[in-house]
């Protein structure tokens, strides 16, 4: 990440004011492969190939806030390939993971794993130990560490369906089965600090928790994602882009500075739950407008997330939700005019 894009991250985390609000993207593997005509497989397993991809992305683009920004991501696996799920490599999309079991009974005998030894998490490590030398060398750092949620992480050893069965029938097993992968979650984020002096700041990934009632939030979710943002210093950033509000007003209580949510709900609507001291990032439609919509489309949808947000300093004009797959220059360019003013 550039340090003035840093900047301007941490002042409207922090909901200082600045002249226009920043535009902020989750970019990952399923978008830049795409976008730059490479191979996805390329791109996850070849450091070269990865950074100049990162790299012309983050020249194309100079005042975007690509989060987590310079991100090693093969998918969605690091985090179950460690468990043992079998991860499948197209060469054109995102790698696919099947779950290591179809009854939470079945994870009985599971037991923590090391993310400096298991799975492709060892692999992501080296690599940024490899390239942060060269991020570095441009005058730009790797400031914020990356994990999949603790449910999310679940929901992939299990499957979704699976897994909510499971929490329903058997509140123990779940208990349980969480208590590892918010373990993991946390050594993961520790570990990827450790190869990345530069960081200050953790995002998570974790749709799972939209899934459930606000009661099963709290019993299930809420002390999972508390432990882990109690345990990280610097900038907490949440992304959550189910259509449920449950998690809303407990957000202050995780500490978490940044909010990604998703475009089907109005930005006035969720600043009303959760407060002034969360940082919302939003919210224009990823599919229908920022990916299948022209430029036209996406500065009229950017124009009015700035007038719903009405001049709060805690917001950051993005997605509501990561960026899709095919989503053209032209509409990225749309967005960063429109947060100008143009």
């Amino acid at each position: 990440m550039r340090p003035e894009n840093w900047l301007r991250l941490s002042m409207a985390a922090r909901g200082e004011p600045l002249p226009a609000p920043p535009v902020a993207l989750i970019v990952d593997s399923p978008w830049i492969p795409g976008y730059l005509g490479i191979s996805t497989v390329d791109y996850i397993t070849i450091p070269d190939v990865w950074f100049q991809a990162n790299m012309t992305v983050m020249n194309r683009f100079p005042e975007a806030i690509f989060l987590p920004g310079f991100w090693v991501e093969p998918g969605m696996a690091a985090e179950p390939s460690a468990f043992g799920c079998r991860v499948t490599f197209p060469s054109n999309m995102p790698p696919s993971i099947r779950p290591i079991a179809a009854d939470i009974a079945e994870l009985d005998a599971l037991a923590p794993v090391n993310p400096r030894q298991d799975g492709l998490m060892p692999l992501v490590l080296a690599q940024y130990r490899q390239v942060l030398p060269k991020v570095r060398a441009e005058g730009m750092d790797i400031r914020i560490a990356a994990s999949r949620g603790p449910l999310a992480l679940a929901s992939h050893l299990l499957g979704l369906t699976a897994f909510l069965v499971g929490l329903k029938t058997e509140p123990e097993k779940t208990h349980r089965l969480l208590k590892i992968t918010t373990r993991t979650v946390k050594e993961w984020l520790e570990a990827q600090a450790e190869v990345l002096p530069g960081v200050e700041g953790i995002m998570l990934l974790d749709d799972v928790m939209g899934f459930l009632s606000r009661e099963d939030y709290l019993e299930f979710a809420h002390p999972c994602f508390k432990e882990v943002f109690s345990a990280a210093a610097g900038l907490k950033i949440l992304h959550n882009d189910t259509d449920s509000p449950v998690c809303y007003e407990f957000l202050s209580d995780l500490g978490v500075n940044v909010f990604n949510f998703t475009h089907l709900q109005a930005i006035r609507s969720v600043r009303e739950r959760v407060g002034d001291s969360v940082c919302l990032m939003g919210n224009v439609a990823p599919l229908d407008v920022l990916a299948r919509g022209n430029a036209e489309d996406t500065a009229k949808n950017a124009r009015s997330c700035i007038a719903e947000n009405s001049g709060h300093p805690a917001f950051l004009l993005s997605a509501g939700g990561g960026v899709s797959p095919g989503t053209p220059e032209e509409n990225i360019r749309a967005l960063i005019t429109a947060a100008k003013g143009g």
